[in-house]
């Protein structure tokens, strides 16, 4: 059987408790959230790409080996407008929408001259972040709604327009051992400039504050730590994550682009927003190296080919380089596969039809060597045949190794982000868009091995560590995964972090969905 990705989804707001099987480890306390589409038709209008769907967002609740889940929709301004009219009326990237189809051109002047910049849906599906004590369902757009993490329910709407000029930003943050939070946007057309923007939300500290201050929303204390200048200023880059080790930053500057001035007209034109974007192969890729303590960029400018890259795996400093681990693809096919349209012609379940991912590690040269002669590849790391090579003072020209293909949704254990880490779990998506199987990949062995079970559709995985934990993969793994065996549920599937064997699953009494990204809160956080 396949997937059914324009079936609107049922929330179970009431907990539930699941049947388990085999042993959960009792150290296992905590709640695992995941989010993703979950609408994707309203009264007689449909979204038409899986991405624009509204959001659906379930927890699983770990306690003393029992599992409890719920699920319910994110309730922010997109679901309340849409519930409202009865129709899809709030625009997705993939699903242009008008508020009254009756309105004429003449209304599509007007909102044309008052979109300059467009305001975006505030429909969280994409993953889940903590700033302070905070937790928020999140996209990509200037909005985040804060939920509360046992309940689900959806508290308020913060708009990062209000304390930083971001008017998008990722939902893959960082977070240092203090618990600061660190993230990247870009500001449009800012005072003429076109940038990005990182900046730091401080970890949350009650001492000494007011009612009203402890309730505010720690963007309150925002800081932005640097902006980097934008290539163009009407045609910023499209990025979904980045990097971070002790030292750097790591942006990456692609040529797949967000048309600015399309954008804005693009209810003028009544196309979508994604019809704006542009791939641009005749481009090369630039790498940002920035500096955290000085909030500098680092002189030397780092080229490598065309790619396009949504999930940074991780990123470490080893002998005088910053060494960096992405999931590239080719071109920017992978968006088109979700189309609801070509998923339902199955297109995305076969091998054809998309640019596959490869795992590429790149080794930056952190310091300009003038004594190097041009032409020659400054990198002599062991471990990696990674090239950089100079074309001329403070221009390298980069070529990735290739560690592996066909791995998509990376985690590591968190522990070692920023410092050179050995396992990588993910989704195997080396025959399909559509992953059938968990993966753990050894970046020194190069040995992968997997978990798969017919019929079984996983999501991405989340490892989690073991208390004072002996190894690296000492823990375990969670994937939640819809199970289309006759006479069976969909369950939490417990995996072993070093074996990949299961140790147990959660069968739950409901439909579990198709989802983007999950974020587990242990307990007592």
């Amino acid at each position: 059987m396949a997937l059914d990705f324009s079936k609107n989804a049922e929330e179970k707001p009431e907990p539930l408790k699941a049947e388990v099987k085999g042993n959960i480890p009792s150290w296992l306390q905590g709640t695992l959230l995941r989010n993703g589409p979950g609408i994707f038709s309203v009264g007689e209008t449909s979204y038409e790409h899986w991405f624009d769907g509204m959001a659906i967002m379930h927890s699983f609740a770990f306690k003393d080996g029992e599992v409890t889940h719920r699920s319910r929709f994110v309730r922010g301004d997109t679901y309340k407008a849409n519930m409202s009219a009865n129709r899809i009326v709030v625009s997705e990237m993939g699903t242009m929408a008008y508020p009254d189809p009756s309105k004429n051109f003449i209304f599509k002047a007007i909102t044309f001259l008052n979109h300059t910049v467009p305001d975006f849906t505030d429909n969280g599906a994409s993953n889940f972040m903590k700033y302070g004590n905070d937790y928020y369902a999140t996209s990509e757009t200037n909005y985040i709604l804060k939920i509360d993490p046992v309940t689900l329910e959806t508290q308020e709407k913060v708009d990062y327009m209000k304390y930083l000029p971001v008017n998008l930003a990722t939902s893959h943050p960082h977070y240092d051992k203090e618990g600061n939070a660190y993230n990247i946007g870009t500001s449009i057309a800012e005072k003429g400039k076109t940038k990005y923007t990182l900046f730091k939300v401080p970890a949350a500290s009650q001492k000494g504050l007011s009612d009203k201050d402890k309730n505010a929303p720690a963007l309150k204390n925002v800081e932005v730590v640097c902006t980097v200048p934008c290539r163009s200023l009407l045609t910023p880059s499209y990025y979904h994550s980045f990097g971070m080790t002790e030292n750097y930053f790591i942006f990456i500057e692609q040529p797949l682009k967000l048309d600015i001035l399309r954008m804005a007209t693009a209810y003028m034109r009544g196309v979508s927003w994604a019809s704006c974007l542009k791939f641009c192969p005749e481009e090369n890729t630039l790498i940002h190296l920035i500096d955290r303590k000085t909030g500098k960029v680092v002189e030397t400018k780092y080229y490598t080919g065309v790619m396009i890259v949504y999930h940074h795996v991780n990123a470490f400093e080893d002998d005088g380089h910053v060494v960096v681990d992405v999931i590239a693809y080719n071109d920017n096919s992978l968006y088109d596969m979700f189309y609801l349209s070509k998923l339902k012609e199955s297109a995305a379940f076969n091998d054809g039809g998309y640019s596959k991912p490869s795992y590429r590690r790149f080794a930056l040269p952190i310091h300009s060597n003038k004594g190097i002669a041009v032409g020659e590849d400054m990198v002599n790391l062991k471990f990696t045949t990674a090239s950089a090579v100079k074309e001329k003072e403070g221009k390298l020209m980069c070529q990735a190794e290739v560690l592996c293909e066909g791995l998509e949704l990376p985690r590591i254990n968190y522990d070692f982000n920023g410092k050179r880490q050995r396992f990588v779990y993910g989704n195997c998506v080396e025959q399909s868009a559509l992953a059938k199987q968990i993966s753990k990949f050894d970046t020194e062995s190069r040995e992968t091995v997997y978990w798969n079970e017919d019929n079984c559709w996983p999501s991405e995985p989340v490892f989690i560590p073991r208390p004072n934990a002996e190894s690296e993969d000492d823990g375990v793994v969670l994937t939640s995964v819809i199970n289309f065996n006759p006479g069976q549920s969909d369950f939490l599937l417990v995996v072993d972090g070093r074996t990949f064997k299961e140790v147990a699953r959660a069968n739950v009494n409901t439909e579990l969905h198709k989802d983007m990204h999950g974020f587990f809160i242990p307990q007592g956080n």
